[in-house]
């Protein structure tokens, strides 16, 4: 079987799409649909939620037609806010009857996996031994390697699970910041544990929303640009420098950072709490941004050989 492919992640802070051609990606669409919303604190994904996806993924579903994706060259995904949500059976129903095709629930060593894939394809393996970070919503998957994953991890800590958890003022009181890195700390805990080969790392490469917005900031982006942001190299310097501006910034200034959509303005401080933790914890110096991850790792997966 050949033919155009199509990717989706329903993540917990953001709906995305991938169509690959087989010879290059021709569309790449994200939209912040928050469908973890309050899933950490009632344990089930809310209506409002799952109605901003599924007329999301009506959109997405014209885009794939009008490239010509057949129904069996579609992977769809669930991540962390599915994980943790009792009613996703019914939720992957309504996503089934717009795609023609039902979600699969990947757990976090699949994710951390397919994240890995998408984000070193392109990077020379001399480059190696790579770490892999994704700062999701509601997770954040660490895997190790460098031709392919050779252990990953995942945590209960992303951007969105720490804001709801953690951050109650606007701008964020010292204490809640505190909060959010001493979490995240205890959870680089367990990495170190499990993956103890993450410090000798040669390359850290940094992946979703949160790496990406830092980037765009630090680079003063007016409008998004994948081409500025993939593979640029934020340095840790850079990284406490965005960290600084946004967690002092209430959310009306914080949305006139260049390169800072509006819609993860209110979940962005929990994201730089992780990265910048992360940073510290490991003595990184710098953060190979990376705009390929579990979207390009699921669409190869569907490619022909």
């Amino acid at each position: 079987m050949s033919g155009p492919v199509a990717a989706i992640d329903l993540g917990t802070n953001s709906t995305r799409l991938l169509v690959h051609d087989g010879v290059q990606t021709v569309e790449r669409l994200m939209t912040i649909t928050r469908l973890g919303q309050d899933v950490d604190a009632g344990g089930r994904l809310i209506d409002e939620a799952i109605d901003r996806v599924i007329t999301c993924l009506g959109e997405y579903r014209e885009v794939m037609d009008r490239h010509g994706v057949e129904t069996g060259r579609i992977r769809a995904a669930a991540t962390s806010a599915c994980r943790d949500a009792s009613n996703r059976e019914d939720f992957f129903d309504q996503v089934e009857a717009v795609l023609g095709a039902r979600p699969e629930l990947l757990s976090g060593l699949e994710e951390g996996q397919l994240s890995f894939q998408g984000a070193t394809a392109e990077l020379n393996p001399n480059d190696g031994p790579f770490l892999i970070a994704d700062i999701g919503g509601g997770s954040t998957e660490f895997a190790y390697g460098t031709t392919e994953a050779e252990a990953a991890l995942s945590l209960d800590i992303g951007c969105v699970r720490l804001t709801e958890k953690y951050i109650e003022h606007d701008p964020p009181r010292p204490e809640e910041l505190v909060a959010c890195l001493s979490i995240t700390e205890a959870y680089l805990d367990d990495v170190a544990r499990e993956i103890p080969q993450s410090f000798h790392a040669k390359t850290f490469v940094g992946l979703a929303g949160t790496v990406s917005a830092a980037a765009a900031v630090e680079i003063g982006l007016a409008e998004y640009d994948r081409d500025q942001i993939h593979h640029f190299r934020l340095s840790k310097a850079a990284i406490e420098d965005v960290y600084r501006t946004l967690v002092m910034e209430p959310r009306r200034d914080r949305i006139h950072n260049p390169g800072l959509e509006e819609a993860r303005a209110d979940v962005i401080v929990g994201g730089m709490c992780i990265l910048v933790r992360i940073m510290r914890y490991f003595g990184f110096e710098e953060c190979l941004v990376s705009e390929s991850d579990i979207l390009d790792g699921l669409a190869h997966s569907l490619l022909d050989p």
